[in-house]
C-alpha cells in the first residue's frame, strides 16, 4: 500500500486502485520476474492480443511468443544485455508497436523483474498496407483465433495438407471456407503453384461448365474463335477450389465426378481426352447429405468430396475471436485509410452480445464503415440499428451478467434507442417517463463521447 504523504491530506493507494490505474494506461505493461514469468499484464493485452489479463498472467513469455501472439521477442535480448532496449513488433491481428523493455536488477546485478511497454506506432501514412489477393491473406481469418476448436482446424489442415485427398468445407456463408481452403493450399506441396478458385453459385449452367472445362473453336455459338482454356486445366499442378459446390447443375456434377476420379476431363466441343494433376477444395454452406436425398446432389459425387470434411464454426460459436478480430480489421482499416480510430468499450460488449448472422464477412464490412464513418471513437450510437436492435436480453453473455449488470444494460438500451429517435432529452425524458434532469444525465452517461 503506497501513502502519498506530501499532500496535504494522506492518500492511500491500495493495490486495486493501483491496477485500475495501470488499466487506464493506454500502453500496454508487462512484467516478468527473473524466471520470464508473466506476474503483471494491463488490460490493454486484449487490444493487442485478444487475451483477457487473467489468461496471460502466470504463463512463460515464451509460451505465447511461440504461439504467434508477437514477433520479433524482446525478452531474450533484454535478459542478455541487462539494460533497457526498444525494438518494434507486430502482432499477430496487425497491431504494430513500439516496445521497451527495462530491466530491474539487485545488488548481484542479477534481473529481479524486467517492466515491458508497448505502445502502438501511429503514424500510419509510413505503412503500406499491402491487400491480399481475393482477400487470401496469411494475417487473415485463419490465423486469427483462440478458439480451441479452430486450432484443432488448423492442426488438422497441416496433416491433410500434405495428401492430395480431395476435402469438402462445410460451413455457413462468411466464416471463412475460402480462406481455410488457400490456407491448405498454401502449406502444401502444390504451394508454388496454381491455387485457382470459382464460385460456382455465380455462373448460369453453362458458363459455369464452359469456365471449369474450357471449349474449343467453333463448340456453340458465340464461342471464342482460338477457344478457351478451363479452370480445370489452368489448376495443373495446382489446387482448384469450388466454392458452392451444392449450387452445381446435375449435368456438370457428372463431368466433375469423372476429374475427381480420374484426373481427365474433355474439354467443350472436344474428343479428345485431356489429363490433370490437380487437387480439389469444395465448400459449400448447404446440406448435402439432404440434397442427395432430395435428388439434388449426385451421391457418387458426394462421396468422392467428402473423403475429408471440415467444418468451420460460425463467429457466434467463436465469441473468443470476436475481439481479436475486431481489433485486427480496426488496424487494417486504420491503415487503409489512413486513420486512428478508437473502439469504445461499449461496442465491443455489444460485439460480444450480438449473433452475427453474416459472421466474420460482416464483422469486416461492418468494422470498415464505423472506420470510414465515425469520429476519433467509435461508439455505440454509431452502429446500425440492424446490430443494436438485435442484441437483447436473451443473449447468452447478458444472461450469465450479474444483476446489476443487467439492469445497466436494460437502462443503456432504453436510454440509446430513445435518444437515437427523439433526439432530444425533453422527449426521452417524455418517453421513458423520467424528468428531464435525469434524462440529460443517462444521456451524457450513455449517448454521448
Amino acid at each position: 500500500m503506497l501513502k502519498l504523504s506530501e499532500m496535504s491530506e494522506p492518500f492511500e493507494i491500495t493495490g486495486e486502485t493501483l491496477k485500475k490505474i495501470l488499466d487506464y494506461s493506454s500502453d500496454e505493461i508487462f512484467v516478468l520476474d527473473s524466471e520470464m514469468r508473466i506476474v503483471f499484464v494491463n488490460s490493454v493485452c486484449e487490444k493487442h492480443y485478444g487475451l483477457k489479463p487473467h489468461e496471460v498472467m502466470g504463463k512463460y513469455n515464451v509460451e505465447l511468443f511461440e504461439k504467434g501472439y508477437w514477433k520479433p521477442s524482446i525478452v531474450p535480448i533484454v535478459f542478455r544485455e541487462k539494460k533497457p532496449v526498444t525494438i518494434k513488433q507486430t502482432t499477430y491481428i496487425g497491431a504494430e508497436l513500439l516496445t521497451t523493455a527495462v530491466p530491474i536488477l539487485n545488488a548481484q546485478n542479477d534481473i529481479e523483474l524486467v517492466v515491458i511497454t508497448s505502445q502502438e506506432l501511429q503514424n500510419y501514412q509510413s505503412v503500406k498496407y499491402e491487400k491480399d489477393v481475393e482477400g487470401q491473406n496469411d494475417a487473415e481469418w485463419n490465423l486469427i483465433t483462440n478458439c480451441k476448436e479452430m486450432k484443432d482446424i488448423l492442426k488438422m489442415c497441416q496433416k491433410i495438407a500434405k495428401v492430395d485427398s480431395t476435402i469438402l468445407i462445410h460451413g455457413e456463408s462468411g466464416t471463412g471456407k475460402g480462406v481455410l481452403a488457400h490456407y491448405i493450399h498454401q502449406i502444401s506441396n502444390r504451394k508454388n503453384n496454381t491455387f485457382m478458385k470459382i464460385n460456382c453459385a455465380a455462373l448460369p449452367e453453362d458458363l459455369l461448365e464452359s469456365e471449369l472445362f474450357g471449349y474449343l473453336d467453333g463448340a456453340f455459338t458465340g464461342a471464342r474463335k482460338a477457344g478457351k482454356i478451363g479452370l480445370i486445366e489452368a489448376s495443373d499442378g495446382g489446387t482448384l477450389f469450388l466454392d458452392e459446390i451444392g449450387e452445381v447443375p446435375l449435368s456438370v456434377q457428372a463431368k466433375l465426378l469423372q476429374v475427381i476420379q480420374e484426373k481427365r476431363f474433355i474439354p467443350i466441343g472436344g474428343h479428345v481426352t485431356k489429363k490433370v494433376d490437380i487437387r480439389i477444395i469444395a465448400a459449400t454452406n448447404r446440406n448435402l447429405v439432404e440434397m442427395v436425398k432430395n435428388g439434388q446432389f449426385r451421391e457418387d459425387l458426394y462421396y468422392r468430396l467428402n473423403i475429408i470434411d471440415v467444418k468451420i464454426p460460425s463467429l457466434r460459436e467463436r465469441r473468443e475471436d470476436i475481439i481479436p478480430l475486431t481489433y485486427h480489421y480496426l488496424y487494417k482499416f486504420n491503415k487503409e485509410y489512413q486513420m486512428n480510430k478508437l473502439i469504445s468499450q461499449e461496442c465491443l460488449d455489444i460485439f460480444n452480445r450480438y449473433s452475427w448472422p453474416g459472421n466474420i464477412r460482416q464483422l469486416e464490412n461492418l468494422i470498415e464503415r464505423l472506420v470510414v464513418t465515425s469520429d476519433s471513437v467509435i461508439q455505440h450510437t454509431d452502429l446500425p440499428e440492424l446490430i443494436s436492435e438485435n442484441v437483447t436480453l436473451h443473449d447468452h453473455s447478458i444472461l450469465s451478467a450479474d444483476l446489476d449488470e443487467a439492469i445497466d444494460y436494460v437502462k443503456q438500451t432504453l436510454v440509446t434507442k430513445s435518444y437515437q429517435k427523439h433526439k432530444s432529452s425533453r422527449k426521452v425524458a417524455k418517453d421513458l417517463n423520467i424528468s428531464q434532469t435525469r434524462a440529460v444525465t443517462l444521456i451524457n452517461q450513455y449517448c454521448k463521447p
